[in-house]
């Protein structure tokens, strides 16, 4: 009888059924499975020491990995049940992130950032309506580089109040006597906290409408 196939054909009906529903071999149906092999072999050809612990050291090798896999596993929900947990602390916290919507409130005013690569001798950011309309030009003047915080109070070039309502945030500076886009950002509220399909990234979902990853948030306020 091939050691290779002795196992199969010594496991009992009941066994293979077992191992069916399982979908694996367990650590008992092994020992049980070996222990029948080491008492049915043939005397005149018997399993050597070697060919025996291989297969001692191929079910532990598996069975390591599968507790591994499941110690790996348990690891990996807790950690994502923890930064679930501290994302909800998140919600009604202004953040900074790259969606350059800024949500106005009747009689408020929006926040926000750009970011200079350079020192600039000029910098504006405009702000539009939903339709694209150019709602106010903010003149803030030379910057050093890196991020730099701007507010809109709310008023259109004529100092009047504009409705509530998302708009639209875009940064212009002059470079080196160059006029250039920059990035600019808005602060927006964290409505709620949301779990991507799949069990994956935690998901943002902010009062301009707009939903993005806890990853690409650049600054909370």
């Amino acid at each position: 009888m091939q050691a290779s196939n002795v196992l199969a054909q010594l496991a009992t009906p009941s066994q293979q059924d077992s191992a069916k529903k399982r979908g694996e071999l367990g650590q008992d149906d092994f020992m049980r499975l070996l222990v029948t092999q080491l008492e049915n072999q043939d005397p005149t050809n018997p399993m050597d020491n070697f060919e025996f612990l291989s297969q001692v050291a191929q079910f532990g090798m598996v069975n390591g990995i599968q507790e591994s896999q499941q110690s790996l596993n348990a690891l990996l929900e807790s950690f994502f049940s923890n930064r679930t947990l501290q994302a909800t602390h998140l919600v009604g916290r202004k953040v900074i992130a790259d969606t350059g919507i800024a949500q106005l409130i009747q009689g408020g005013q929006v926040e926000g950032a750009i970011d200079l690569p350079v020192a600039a001798s000029t910098v504006e950011v405009q702000v539009s309506d939903a339709s694209g309309q150019l709602v106010r030009t903010l003149q803030l003047g030379p910057m050093d580089a890196g991020r730099q915080a701007f507010s809109w109070d709310g008023l259109d070039q004529n100092g009047e109040a504009v409705p509530a309502g998302p708009y639209q945030v875009t940064g212009r500076a002059v470079i080196a006597g160059e006029t250039q886009a920059v990035p600019a950002y808005a602060a927006t509220t964290v409505q709620s906290v949301s779990v991507a399909a799949g069990g994956g990234d935690i998901v943002l979902n902010l009062d301009n409408g707009a939903s993005i990853s806890a990853d690409s948030v650049r600054e909370f306020y």
